[in-house]
C-alpha cells in the first residue's frame, strides 16, 4: 500500500507542479488582458469625446484660447489676489536703464567656457 502512495506522488507530483505553474501564468495573462481591455475602453471613451464638436470647441477655447467669430477674448495676466502674493517691494520704473554688460560678448564667453569645461561623468569622477 505504501508503494502505491509513493508511486502516486512520483507520478502526480511533476504534473501537479506544471498545473500550478500554468494556472499562475493563465492568471497573470488574464490580468494583463483585463488591464488592456480597460485601457482600450478608456481610449474609446476619449475618442468618443473628441468626436463631439462641443467638447472639441471647449478644448480649443481652454487650451488654445480660440474664440468664435465676433467674440472678443480677454486674457487677464497676474490675476492673483495681492494678499496671497504680498506687496511689491519697489515700484516698477518707467524709465529705461542701459546695462553695462555686452550681452553678445557675454553669451560668446559662456559658450567658450562651456566648450572648454571638464566633462563630468555620471559617477562624479570627472
Amino acid at each position: 500500500m505504501m508503494g502505491v502512495v509513493v508511486l502516486g506522488v512520483i507520478v502526480v507530483g511533476p504534473n501537479l507542479k506544471a498545473y500550478i505553474d500554468q494556472r499562475q501564468q493563465i492568471a497573470a495573462l488574464q490580468e494583463s488582458v483585463d488591464q488592456s481591455s480597460a485601457d482600450i475602453a478608456d481610449i474609446r471613451d476619449e475618442r468618443e469625446r473628441w468626436n463631439d464638436s462641443t467638447f472639441v470647441m471647449t478644448q480649443a477655447r481652454d487650451r488654445l484660447y480660440y474664440v468664435n467669430p465676433g467674440e472678443i477674448s480677454f486674457i487677464v495676466i497676474d490675476d492673483v489676489d495681492a494678499g496671497v502674493v504680498g506687496e511689491d517691494e519697489a515700484p516698477v520704473s518707467d524709465s529705461l536703464k542701459e546695462t553695462q554688460i555686452n550681452w553678445a560678448e557675454s553669451m560668446l564667453g559662456s559658450l567658450v567656457n562651456a566648450g572648454y569645461a571638464d566633462v563630468v561623468s555620471g559617477d562624479g569622477q570627472g
